[in-house]
């Protein structure tokens, strides 16, 4: 993928986020997109609140995953770079 097609993925991909900010906003937190990989995997970053809540794995699933995937077709996955280990 060249620069320019990651830097109009990566803008689209924060754009599909707003759809989801306002609701992590509620409770202090948000979400912010380290990079896309070549394998259009999308990483993410929690803040606020949304680093040590419980609730980030559904959040991934339900939200922050819908909202990506459901407008950008081609995008694999989402993974966090930080936030609560699931195990």
């Amino acid at each position: 993928m060249s620069q320019k097609e990651k830097q109009g993925l990566l803008k689209r991909i924060d754009e599909a986020l707003n759809d989801v900010r306002p609701h992590l906003a509620v409770d202090g937190g948000n979400v912010e997109v380290v990079d896309v990989t070549e394998n259009k995997v999308v990483k993410i970053k929690w803040l606020g609140t949304c680093e040590n809540c419980s609730m980030t794995l559904m959040t991934m699933k339900a939200g922050i995953e819908q909202a990506i995937m459901g407008r950008i077709p081609e995008i694999n996955g989402v993974e966090a770079v930080n936030g609560l280990e699931v195990g």
